[in-house]
C-alpha cells in the first residue's frame, strides 16, 4: 500500500532511538524526509547515516527539549531548511521514577518538560507551517501508564495523561484546519531504555519473563518497527478520516483479560 508520504518533511522527536529510531526508518522507507530530533547529536547522525545508507533522505537536529528555546529552534531550522512541516511526532520521553513518596516539586516538574511541555511547544510552534500543509497531522505517542498506573511514577502517569488529553483537545481545535491528531498508545514495547529499567530490578530475567506472559497476543513484547508501522499509516493519507484517537498497539495489554495468558 502506498501511503503517498514521499517528501512529507515529518518532525521526530527523540527520533535516534527506541521507538522513535523506528519511526524515522519506517518513514524513510516510505519516502518521508524524517527531522530526527534529540539531545545527542552522535546518536542523531548514527539514524541519519543508516537511513541514508539505504538511498532515503533525513535530517537531524540537536536539541535540548526540556528548554523552551530549543523547541523554537527545531522548527526554525526546519522551516530554514525544507521551507515546509507536513507533519510532527511527539514521541520523546523517558519514565524517570518520580514518585508520591519518592519525589519532589523540582523533580515533578522537571518530568513534566522531559515528558509533555515539549508536546505542546513543539506543536505550538510548527503549527503556523502545519496550516499551510495539505493533510498535515500530529501523532502523540503516549503510555499505558495513563491508563493501568504503574506505580512510583506519578509524575510519568501525570505527562501521559496530558498527552491523550492533549490528543483530543487538539484534535478538536485543529478540525477548522483539516489537521488530524492522533496518539499511539504503547505498554510493553522493547527498547533500550526498557532495556535499562529491566536491569535496574532486582532478578531482571525473571522479571521479564513475567511481564512478557501477561501479554495476550503471542506473549511477547511489542516491537518498536509495529508502533512505527501504525503512526505511519496514522499520519498517511489512507487515515483520512481518523482524528482524535488513542489508538492502542500492545497486544491486548491494556484491556485484555489477564487471565488469557
Amino acid at each position: 500500500m502506498d501511503l503517498k508520504l514521499k517528501d512529507k518533511v515529518i518532525l521526530v522527536s527523540g527520533g535516534a532511538k527506541g521507538i522513535g529510531e523506528g519511526i524515522v526508518k519506517v518513514l524513510a522507507a516510505e519516502g518521508a524526509i524524517p527531522v530526527i530530533i534529540g539531545r545527542n547529536e552522535a546518536d542523531n547522525l548514527k539514524t541519519l547515516q543508516t537511513i541514508e545508507a539505504s538511498g532515503a533522505r533525513g535530517f537531524q537536529i540537536k536539541a535540548e527539549l526540556t528548554l523552551p528555546e530549543e523547541c523554537e529552534k527545531v522548527v526554525r531550522l526546519t522551516l530554514e531548511k525544507f521551507g515546509r512541516i507536513d507533519a510532527l511526532v511527539n514521541n520523546a520521553g523517558v519514565n524517570d521514577s518520580v514518585g508520591l513518596e519518592k519525589g519532589s516539586y523540582e523533580g515533578f516538574i522537571s518530568s513534566l518538560h522531559k515528558n509533555v511541555i515539549h508536546y505542546y511547544l513543539l506543536a505550538h510552534h510548527a503549527l503556523p507551517a502545519l496550516k499551510k500543509s495539505k493533510g498535515a497531522a500530529i501523532l502523540n505517542i503516549s503510555s499505558k501508564t495513563a491508563e493501568t498506573g504503574q506505580g512510583g511514577t506519578s509524575a510519568y502517569a501525570a505527562a501521559n495523561g496530558a498527552r491523550n488529553a492533549l490528543t483530543r483537545e487538539w484534535a478538536v481545535e485543529l478540525l477548522p484546519f483539516g489537521i488530524r491528531v492522533n496518539a499511539v498508545i504503547v505498554a510493553e514495547c522493547w527498547t533500550p531504555l526498557y532495556e535499562n529499567w529491566i536491569n535496574t530490578l532486582p532478578n531482571p530475567e525473571e522479571k521479564l519473563k513475567d511481564i512478557v506472559k501477561k501479554i495476550p497476543l503471542e506473549n511477547r513484547m511489542t516491537t518498536a518497527n509495529e508502533i512505527a508501522d501504525t503512526v505511519a499509516f496514522l499520519l498517511s493519507e489512507r487515515s483520512s478520516h481518523t482524528t482524535g484517537q488513542l489508538i492502542h498497539v500492545d497486544g491486548g495489554y491494556t484491556h485484555l483479560d489477564r487471565a488469557l495468558s
